[in-house]
Parts: structure tokens; C-alpha cells; sequence
């Protein structure tokens, strides 16, 4: 299976690439924003496409052709404004989404916020809000969508080295994650076609990686 990986250049996206060239049955293709960012992935052997999310459908869906999967793990980051947040969060997840569709390619897994339900939006600070606005539109719409497609709900990421235990479910307790252990989550997600038309939200855990997502 071949995976075009959007945020590729991201913590999450490098962690993602990494654990998909180590596993024998899949291969990454990293979708980057710059063609310098490229070197760390034809380090790992894996192809890449040089695309900026503020381009148009047409671009993403040429970096599309040709993959079994789409993983959406972009985001704006803590250090940009609200309209980064529109264009990178909600438009290039759309964009994404249509892109996919676009390109023939089926399964789409979107890395999401913890918890994106109308009411979340109402309970963060007004900094956090659009945040959490622009990730409920783009869960909402690929949900509209024919795809196959699986939405993970991380806690508060971490840097620390991954576990490979988590805690996955429908709804879990809030707490946080090392963003190694959810590109492990979404490796596991990829090769179980049970998860096709679900979301749910992973924390730490006592659960080895694959048993838990095994259980949603």
C-alpha cells in the first residue's frame, strides 16, 4: 500500500514517514511544501512531491495519483494567525479531501484535534477557537464524502519518545501522547479496515498500539 503523507515536513508527518518505510508492507510517498525539505525523506527511501496546500485541487490530486491512501497531518501551527489557520487547517484539509476523490484514492485517514464537537468549539479560549472551528468543518465534511475514511482525535502531543501503548476509544479521558506513538496509531489504522468510517480520540495508555485500535 502507498501512502501519500500531506504535512510530511511536520513532527507527526516525519515521525509517520519513518514508521511506514520500516514496515515491509507499506511505502510512503511525503507530500512537502519546499524541495530542500526533500533530502530527509530520500534519506528513508521515500518518494516526494513538492506541493504547498495553498495551491489549487488539481496540484494536490497530482501528488495523489498514483496511492492507495491519503493521511492528512498538516496543520497552520501555534505561531500563526487565523487566516493560516482557514487556508492550512480547514481549506487544505477540503482541498485535500476533494483532491483524493479527485485522484481516485479511497481511504483517507485526517489527524484531528482531541475533540472537535460542536461544543468544544464553545469551551476553548477564543485564541484556541478557530482552531478547533476549522478542524470540526473538516472533519464534518469528509464525513459528507464517499471516502473511507478513519478521523484521529490525538490528546496533547508530546515530543517524548514513543511507548507503543495507548488508550483508544470512542471518548477517553484527555490527557497527552508522543506524536511517535501516533504515527504508530496511524500505521495500525492503515492496515485495519475496521476502522473505515470512524473516528476516535487516543491518548497514552496501557494498550499495546495494535490491540487498541483493533478494540475501536
Amino acid at each position: 500500500m502507498k501512502i501519500l503523507v500531506v504535512g510530511a515536513n511536520g513532527q507527526i508527518g516525519k515521525h509517520l514517514v519513518s514508521s511506514i518505510q520500516d514496515n515491509g508492507s507499506l511505502e510512503a510517498k511525503a507530500m512537502i511544501r519546499k524541495q530542500e525539505q526533500a533530502s530527509f525523506f530520500e534519506e528513508l527511501g521515500a518518494e516526494t512531491a513538492v506541493v504547498d496546500l495553498e495551491d489549487d485541487i488539481e496540484s494536490i490530486s497530482k501528488a495523489a495519483e498514483g496511492v492507495d491512501a491519503v493521511v492528512f497531518t498538516a496543520g497552520s501551527g501555534p505561531n500563526t494567525g487565523k487566516d493560516k489557520t482557514i487556508l492550512i487547517d480547514l481549506d487544505g484539509a477540503v482541498k485535500t479531501i476533494e483532491a483524493a476523490k479527485a485522484a481516485g484514492v479511497k481511504r483517507f485517514i485526517m489527524i484531528s484535534s482531541f475533540d472537535t464537537r460542536r461544543e468544544a468549539i464553545q469551551a476553548v479560549s477564543s485564541s484556541f477557537a478557530p482552531y478547533v472551528a476549522a478542524k470540526h468543518y473538516a472533519d464534518e465534511w469528509l464525513k459528507r464524502t464517499d471516502l473511507d475514511y478513519t478521523i484521529i482525535h490525538p490528546g496533547g502531543l508530546t515530543n517524548n519518545e514513543g511507548t507503543g501503548k495507548v488508550e483508544a476509544a470512542i471518548e477517553v479521558e484527555r490527557g497527552e501522547i508522543p506524536r511517535e506513538d501516533v504515527a504508530g496509531v496511524i500505521v495500525a489504522a492503515l492496515e485495519n479496515k475496521a476502522t473505515i468510517g470512524k473516528e476516535f480520540q487516543v491518548v497514552g495508555g496501557p494498550t499495546p498500539i495494535k490491540n487498541a485500535i483493533d478494540s475501536i
